[in-house]
């Protein structure tokens, strides 16, 4: 980014300049349209429109980042991205999944309409779901994506440019990271194993909660190649001159936790500390995590760490390591586009799909089957920076969501898509990023195939939706919903779901839930459950048939 912020000078620059949106509101809609109408920004065909860079984490919880006050961590170039633009501090995925998630943000729409939940899913009609690289591609962009894309199969068109870091059957790229090491790097492929292949002996998929110190070179580390893949195509589209979107998703913090020596040192592991919840009693946390509290053996050998807090200890110095590995990949990226000039029409976003635990509630990644309520891995960082139009030195206290990609970006380029699609629910972000105005809503709705949440300003309330024969035996029915105050409970440990004293506010997450419910087309669900069903039936059919042979 040219000069590096130092945190002192970050903290008060942030001090001193920084606005809540809270504290704009009150302009209402009219208000806001009139902020956006008179700043001068709007699409028209005379207007150079905006390039898109949009920054990616896989697994990066908001809390684990300098700007959002976490004291620790070391993340100097977001700090100074969320310095140069508006910091959003609720902001939601839409299912705390990796494709689920990333389906989400790229369609604008919830799992249950496209029928993508879990990583394993797909939708039966993608044809239904047009994707935003595909919209801005039709727009005149070019497109192109590196790193860990992870969509859903029949959403992965529209790009001009790609190359994945994960296996290349999962991710189909025009370029490959594990090709490349193959190749070119046999020994740092063997160490790119040693870090992500579960049989791979005395790997990390054997270590306690899969940390493990890389052997991998940091030149050639997963991010460095995103890192180089996205310069590169920087320096084309500067001499290219078309606008252009371009999606650069980094592999890391997500596990296996296995950061190389030079950013685990920024971390002894004997100064971090445990999160108070670390030791919350296991009774109170969904079945589950429940379950993998008490395992004893790697990877997810969380009871182990009850009784060895170094070994949480070390998956917190870990985690953080690679969150300042990622952040200085995206240092490496924002410093090309400023040395290129190109910053000046470019409007960059850092986000991630979902977060982490971080130890909170004794567990380790997201357990995304188990739940998908806890803030730890539903609230996501989400940074926009364009300072030549919008706010700088802005933090947002109002709710957003995933949802809200695909309108933003639509409204900032001109991009359309196809009528007989389903009606987007999230809202454009741009009167936010121009006056100030936080997001006109008072709850986002986040969910997968056992859990929906709605969560509201103050109170979040999680909802078992499907606890099906194959999660019966997790007893979710039992276990009962859940219900959380933020404010009074910022650890998520006190389930307040029933109590007398909070009727009135679990009566109103639950009107709020029906009339989502109600307004939220859940074609693809309905449809991928048919789909299931009949695949069942047919295979009990099949069975049946046998035996009476």
């Amino acid at each position: 980014m040219g000069k590096r912020m130092s945190r002192r000078r970050f903290s008060q620059q942030i001090l001193s300049g920084a606005v809540g949106c809270a504290a704009l509101g009150g302009l209402g809609m009219n208000g806001m349209a009139r902020a956006f109408a008179n700043s001068g920004f709007g699409y028209d065909a005379h207007n150079d429109r905006p390039n898109i860079l949009l920054l990616f984490a896989d697994q990066h919880n908001a809390n684990a980042l300098g700007c959002y006050g976490n004291p620790i961590v070391k993340t100097p170039n977001l700090d100074c991205l969320a310095v140069r633009g508006m910091r959003f501090n609720r902001h939601y995925c839409a299912d705390g999944i990796c494709i689920a998630s990333r389906t989400a943000m790229m369609t604008g729409l919830y799992p249950r309409t496209t029928g993508v939940l879990t990583n394993g899913d797909n939708p039966v009609h993608p044809d239904l779901y047009p994707v935003l690289q595909q919209m801005l591609q039709q727009a005149g962009y070019r497109t192109a994506s590196f790193g860990k894309r992870h969509l859903a199969d029949g959403l992965r068109m529209g790009w001009n440019e790609s190359a994945t870091t994960i296996s290349p059957k999962q991710d189909p790229s025009q370029e490959s990271y594990w090709d490349w090491l193959k190749q070119d790097h046999p020994k740092q492929w063997q160490a790119h194993l040693r870090d992500w292949d579960k049989n791979y002996p005395g790997g990390a998929f054997q270590a306690d909660l899969m940390c493990l110190l890389s052997e991998v070179d940091d030149r050639y580390r997963a991010g460095e190649y995103v890192a180089e893949q996205t310069r590169r195509f920087l320096r084309q589209a500067k001499q290219d001159g078309k606008p252009f979107f371009c999606w650069s998703s980094i592999l890391h913090p997500h596990q296996p936790y296995t950061p190389t020596r030079r950013w685990a040192e920024l971390y002894p592991i004997k100064d971090m500390v445990l999160p108070p919840n670390v030791r919350q009693p296991i009774d109170e946390v969904p079945p589950l995590l429940e379950i993998w509290r008490r395992r004893m053996r790697p990877p997810w050998d969380c009871g182990k760490a009850a009784e060895h807090p170094e070994i949480y200890q070390r998956y917190i110095a870990y985690y953080y390591a690679l969150v300042s590995e990622t952040d200085h990949y995206v240092g490496e990226i924002v410093d090309e586009l400023e040395r290129l000039g190109l910053d000046e029409n470019t409007f960059v976003i850092y986000s991630s799909d979902h977060g982490d635990f971080v130890a909170h509630h004794g567990m380790v990644e997201k357990c995304s089957l188990g739940h998908n309520v806890y803030e730890d891995t539903l609230r996501v960082p989400f940074i926009v920076s364009w300072p030549k139009r919008f706010r700088q030195k802005t933090v947002c206290d109002g709710l957003s969501t995933h949802l809200d990609f695909v309108p933003t970006i639509m409204e900032l380029t001109g991009a359309t898509r196809d009528g007989k699609a389903s009606p987007l629910p999230g809202q454009s972000l741009i009167p936010t990023l121009v006056a100030g105005t936080p997001p006109n809503r008072d709850c986002v709705f986040s969910e997968n195939w056992s859990q929906v949440s709605a969560i509201g300003e103050q109170y979040k309330l999680g909802h078992w939706i499907d606890p099906t024969a194959a999660r019966e035996q997790w007893d979710y029915r039992s276990f009962g919903d859940m219900m959380f105050n933020r404010r009074a409970d910022p650890m998520e440990v006190q389930n307040i779901y029933g109590q007398i004293s909070q009727r009135v506010e679990q009566e109103r997450l639950r009107d709020r839930l029906t009339n989502w419910e109600k307004h939220t087309s859940a074609f693809g669900k309905n449809e991928l459950v048919a789909q299931r069903r009949s695949a069942a039936d047919a295979a009990g059919v099949s069975r049946r048939s046998k035996s009476a042979t």
